[in-house]
C-alpha cells in the first residue's frame, strides 16, 4: 500500500515538474521552483529506499516467524507424545506385580 502511494506521489511530482517547465509561475522564479521540485524528488527517493529496506526487513521477520511456528508445532507434538508415554508408563494403583507389569508392557506394545 505504501509503495502504491509512493508511486502515485511520484506521478504527481512528475506532472508538477512537467507543468513547471511548460507554464512557469508568477509567485516564484522557475529556478526556485526547480530547486524545490528537485528537493522533493530527493526526499521521495529517500523514502522509496527506506520503504524497500523496511519491506526486506519485514520479509525477514515474517520468514523467522514461519520458522518459529513450524518448530513450535513440532515441539508441541513431541511434548504431547512424551506426556502420553509418561502417562502410559505410570504403574496402576496395584502392587507392581509381575502380572501387572506384563499387562502394562502389552498395553504399551
Amino acid at each position: 500500500e505504501l509503495e502504491n502511494q509512493l508511486m502515485a506521489k511520484s506521478k504527481t511530482l512528475d506532472e508538477l515538474q512537467q507543468s513547471l517547465t511548460s507554464n512557469g509561475s508568477a509567485e516564484q522564479t522557475p529556478e526556485a521552483q526547480s530547486l524545490r521540485i528537485a528537493e522533493l524528488c530527493e526526499m521521495k527517493d529517500s523514502i522509496v529506499n527506506q520503504v524497500a529496506q523496511l519491506k526486506a526487513s519485514m520479509e525477514s521477520v515474517l520468514e523467522q516467524w514461519r520458522a518459529y511456528d513450524e518448530i513450535y508445532a513440532e515441539v508441541s507434538l513431541m511434548t504431547t507424545r512424551y506426556l502420553y508415554c509418561i502417562e502410559q508408563c505410570k504403574p496402576s494403583g496395584e502392587e507392581a506385580s509381575l502380572e501387572a507389569l506384563k499387562k502394562q508392557v502389552k498395553t504399551l506394545k
